[in-house]
């Protein structure tokens, strides 16, 4: 199998972490990176082994030694590089969210459909084996189809100066939004939104710090889920999320800040995630890892990704819409309809 050659635009703190897991793969290739820093750029290069550093985005999507593009700039710099990409006949992972906008995220899926390229979200979700374990339960007598579905999705406080910049439903509950549509196997036929500022300026209270959404499937089963930036700092607890699926025929849950890795010390506890992206041994691991394997085996297998669905990703965007806009509002949004702000 070839190796998939790489590009990726954008070093920020995630981008990084999209470089370092590329690099790890024997199934890609690390081409060219692309950042408007030029220290960025030496440093990255330099402890990755890079030689094609670039500072514009046209002229790294125009490389033709390029398969994928990885998209891992800010959420409203996603749109002109997927299109520009998929046009130039590139393949494109676009990072979650794909978009903050509904007509955005058709656009993209038109590209890829036009293009003839594959189009990836960045739901590295449902490549954590306990997910995705659930996932199988949901298809098999094991759990059986969803009834109701909590997911709950905390972050550390200090994370929320940060990004503020847009939704909490776009930062953080849309992951859980595409968890829900995984599970559930269909479309959101309904949502009502609440959400609560703590800290009073206007970016909060355009982006709440605590934010709560009921769903309704078109089949009849909810969801409940729930965001915060509300773990104290001093907590130690990089990550405070639970699951739990009610089906016809069983229960699946999990809650990962009581479980796993811990360090007492001095400073106190810390809890570290190790399942989204961590180092063992000099190489990554973790379910953004899985994802990119599995994004690189699609490409050289010329296969249509089965796991990961770009129309849900659309979907995703559309009903993150809707619960802003009931948020905002305090009414229940219909999917099929459209409220104007």
């Amino acid at each position: 199998m070839n190796k998939v050659r790489v590009g990726i635009l954008g070093l920020g703190r995630w981008g990084l972490c999209h470089l370092e897991a590329f690099s790890s793969l024997g199934t890609a290739e690390v081409v060219a990176i692309c950042d408007s820093s030029p220290e960025r750029l030496e440093r990255a290069g330099k402890e990755y082994g890079v030689a094609n550093l670039i500072s514009s985005a046209d002229e790294l999507i125009q490389r033709d030694d390029i398969d994928l593009i990885s998209v891992v700039t800010f959420e409203s710099h996603h749109l002109e590089p997927t299109l520009k990409a998929l046009q130039s006949g590139k393949h494109v992972l676009v990072e979650k969210p794909v978009t903050t906008r509904p007509d955005e995220a058709k656009a993209m899926q038109e590209a890829a459909v036009a293009s003839g390229r594959l189009l990836f979200p960045g739901h590295l979700l449902r490549f954590d084996p306990r997910y995705a374990a659930i996932k199988e339960a949901v298809l098999s007598a094991q759990v059986g189809a969803p009834v109701s579905m909590y997911l709950k999705r905390s972050r550390e406080h200090y994370l929320f100066e940060t990004f503020q910049r847009v939704h909490t439903v776009f930062e953080l509950m849309i992951h859980d939004i595409d968890l829900a549509i995984w599970y559930a196997g269909c479309r959101v036929r309904s949502v009502k939104a609440y959400g609560r500022s703590v800290t009073d300026s206007g970016a909060a209270s355009a982006s709440p710090e605590v934010l709560w959404a009921n769903l309704e499937f078109e089949n009849g089963a909810l969801a409940v889920l729930q965001s915060s930036w509300m773990t104290p700092d001093e907590v130690g607890v990089e990550i405070a999320d639970a699951i739990e699926v009610i089906g016809r025929s069983g229960i699946a849950h999990f809650e990962t800040s009581n479980s796993g890795l811990q360090f007492w010390n001095g400073q106190g506890r810390l809890t570290p995630d190790t399942n989204i992206h961590a180092k063992l041994h000099g190489q990554s691991v973790g379910c953004l890892r899985e994802q990119l394997t599995y994004i690189c085996r699609c490409i050289s297998r010329g296969e249509d990704p089965a796991v990961i669905s770009f129309a849900d990703a659309v979907h995703g965007v559309e009903v993150a819409d809707a619960i802003a806009k009931s948020c905002a509002t305090g009414r229940e949004v219909v999917l099929a309809e459209s409220i104007e702000l």
